[in-house]
C-alpha cells in the first residue's frame, strides 16, 4: 500500500515483502510527485512576485498565498490514494507510464468523464479553486491545434509540443494556462488598440526563438506552477498576426512578473485567526502576468503567425474549460452541507421550507453535474487522437454554472441568517471581557457551541462573500468567457434546420 504521508510502499509479513516489490517498481515507473515534493519544487524557483506594493521573497510561505499552494499540493496527493487512483491518474499514450491526469491528454470518452469526476472530487475536498485545470485544457487543446496546423501547413509544432508534453509528464509539472489579454478597448482589434501591448505580442522573431511583450490577466494559480503556457485569447485576422502566438516557459523565465490580484477578506489570513478564515486549509489566488520583451526558444514555440488558427484554439480550449466547471459541482457540496448544517444549529432543518430550500440547491448543483458528465460522454475523437468534448453541451454546461451557484449561494445565506455577516470576530469569542457574551448570544441550539455555529456561518461567508467567492461566484460567471460567449457557441452549435424539419414532417 503506497503511504503518501511517508513516501514509501507498505505491506506485513511474507507475502506482504512481495507485494512491497511490486507496488515499490509499478510506483517508480508512475512519474508522480507527492505533495511535499512539489512543495519543494516550487522553492527552487525564482519567481518574481508582487503583493501590496512589495515584492514577495518568500512565495510558498506567504499567508495569502500558502492556502492556494495546499490546493494544488492535495491534486498530487491524492494521485497516491489508492481510493483514487483511477480517477486522478492515467497512463501516458506517449511513455506507457502512470501519470497524473492533470497532464493527461485525452484518450476516450471515459478519460473526458474521469476528468468531470476529478472535479467535483477536488472542489468537495477544497472548496475552492485547485488551479490545474487551465494547464490541463491548454496541453489538450494544443494537441489538437498543432497537429492540425502541421498537417495543413507543414510545420513542425507538433513535435515540439509533444517534446514538451513529455517533459511535463515526466516531472509531473503544474501549468499555469494563460488565455485572457487586458484586451484594452473592446471594440477594436489587437492591431489597432492605442497600447500595441494590451495584448501579447510578438515583438522579435529571431534564429534562436521570439521576443515577445504584453500580460494575461486573471491567472488562476499562476505563482504556483511550474510552467506557463500561453495561448491567443480570441480568433485573428491577417492584420493581427503578431498576436497569434502560442508558447511554454518556465514560470521564472526572465523578463516575467506577478502581480497579485486582491479578494474580499483576504488580509484575514495575515491575522493569525484561524475559523474567521472560513476555510482553514485551502484557497485560492489570482495575478497579472507581465511578459518584459521575454525570450521564448523555437522549441517552445507551438504558434507564430499563422492567425486562421487562433480561433479553433480558443474554441477548442474555452470547450475543455467550459467542462472542467464540474469544480464548482464539489463547491457546491461544500456549501449545501455547511448550510444543512446551520440549519440545524439555528434549530430549523426539519422547516418544509428550509427542508424544500436544501433540495432545490441539490437540484441545481446535481443538474450541473449533468452537464458536466453529458458533455464527456458525448466526446468525440479529433484527427490528433485527442478526445474532444461535446460543444455544444459543454457551452450548455457553463452556461448554468453562471447562474446556478448564484441561487445556491442565495439560498445559502437564506437558511444561514443576517448573523453571517453581522458576526464578531473570532478574537472577541476568545477576549476574556466579551467571550461570555458571545458563547449565550451566539448560540442556537442549546447543545451547539457558539463556536461551532461561528465556524460554519464563516465557512458559508468565504464560499459566498468572502475569499472563496472569487472560486465559486466570479469564477462561474467569468471563468472560460463570459455568459455572452457561451450563448454565441450554442447558437452556433444547435442545428435549427433539422429543429425545423421535425416540427415541419409532424405537421404535414
Amino acid at each position: 500500500r503506497y503511504d503518501p504521508a511517508y513516501n514509501v510502499c507498505t505491506a506485513g509479513g511474507p507475502k506482504g515483502i512481495f507485494l512491497t516489490v511490486i507496488e515499490c517498481l509499478r510506483w517508480r515507473r508512475a512519474m508522480l510527485m507527492t505533495g511535499s515534493q512539489y512543495e519543494e519544487s516550487l522553492r527552487k524557483l525564482n519567481l518574481v512576485v508582487y503583493l501590496f506594493g512589495e515584492r514577495i521573497e518568500n512565495v510558498v510561505d506567504h499567508p495569502l498565498i500558502r492556502p492556494s499552494m495546499n490546493a494544488v499540493a492535495l491534486t498530487y496527493d491524492l494521485a497516491h490514494c489508492p481510493q483514487h487512483t483511477e480517477i486522478m491518474t492515467a497512463t501516458s499514450h506517449l511513455t506507457g507510464r502512470r501519470i497524473n491526469r492533470f497532464t493527461h491528454i485525452h484518450q476516450s470518452t471515459d478519460d473526458l468523464v474521469k476528468k468531470s469526476k476529478m472535479g467535483r472530487l477536488l472542489g468537495s475536498l477544497t472548496g475552492c479553486c485547485f488551479q490545474r485545470c487551465v494547464g490541463m485544457d491548454a496541453l489538450n487543446a494544443l494537441s489538437i491545434t498543432t497537429h492540425d496546423l502541421d498537417a495543413r501547413r507543414k510545420t513542425d509544432y507538433h513535435r515540439r509540443f509533444l517534446k514538451f508534453l513529455e517533459y511535463v509528464q515526466e516531472n509531473d509539472l503544474t501549468c499555469d494556462g494563460a488565455m485572457t489579454d487586458p484586451k484594452g478597448d473592446r471594440s477594436l482589434a489587437p492591431h489597432a488598440q492605442a497600447d500595441p501591448d494590451l495584448y501579447l505580442r510578438v515583438v522579435e522573431r529571431r534564429t534562436d526563438g521570439i521576443i515577445v511583450r504584453g500580460a494575461k490577466a486573471h491567472q488562476t494559480g499562476a505563482v504556483n506552477s511550474h510552467a506557463i503556457i500561453v495561448m491567443p485569447t480570441i480568433a485573428m485576422r491577417e492584420a493581427d498576426r503578431d498576436y497569434a502566438v502560442a508558447f511554454a516557459l518556465p514560470s521564472d523565465a526572465p523578463g516575467i512578473t506577478y502581480i497579485l490580484g486582491r479578494q474580499s477578506c483576504d488580509t484575514r489570513k495575515l491575522e493569525g485567526a484561524t475559523f474567521d478564515r472560513g476555510n482553514l486549509f485551502f484557497g485560492g489566488h489570482e495575478a497579472l502576468v507581465v511578459f518584459d520583451d521575454v525570450f521564448v526558444p523555437w522549441e517552445r514555440v507551438f504558434l507564430c503567425g499563422e492567425h486562421e488558427f487562433a480561433g479553433g484554439l480558443v474554441e477548442q480550449f474555452a470547450s475543455y474549460h467550459r467542462q472542467s466547471y464540474a469544480c464548482k459541482v464539489g463547491v457546491g457540496d461544500v456549501l449545501i452541507g455547511a448550510a444543512q448544517t446551520a440549519a440545524e444549529h439555528n434549530g430549523v432543518a426539519k422547516a418544509s421550507h428550509i427542508r424544500d430550500k436544501i433540495i432545490e440547491m441539490n437540484h441545481l448543483n446535481e443538474t450541473l453535474y449533468c452537464g458536466c458528465i453529458a458533455c464527456a460522454a458525448e466526446g468525440h475523437r479529433e484527427a490528433s487522437g485527442t478526445y474532444m468534448v461535446d460543444t455544444l453541451l459543454a457551452n450548455v454546461h457553463k452556461q448554468n454554472v453562471t447562474r446556478f451557484p448564484y441561487e445556491i449561494a442565495r439560498l445559502a445565506q437564506d437558511i444561514a441568517g443576517g448573523l453571517l455577516v453581522t458576526l464578531p470576530s473570532e478574537k472577541d469569542l476568545k477576549a476574556p471581557e466579551t467571550g461570555r457574551w458571545l458563547e449565550k448570544y451566539c448560540r442556537g441550539r442549546a447543545d451547539v457551541p457558539a463556536e461551532h455555529r461561528m465556524r460554519i456561518l464563516r465557512l458559508i461567508e468565504n464560499l459566498t462573500l468572502g475569499a472563496a467567492a472569487v472560486g465559486y461566484l466570479t469564477e462561474s460567471m467569468h471563468g472560460a468567457g463570459s455568459p455572452q460567449a457561451q450563448r454565441v457557441m450554442i447558437a452556433r452549435g444547435v442545428n435549427m434546420k433539422e429543429k425545423q424539419a421535425a416540427a415541419k414532417r409532424l405537421c404535414g
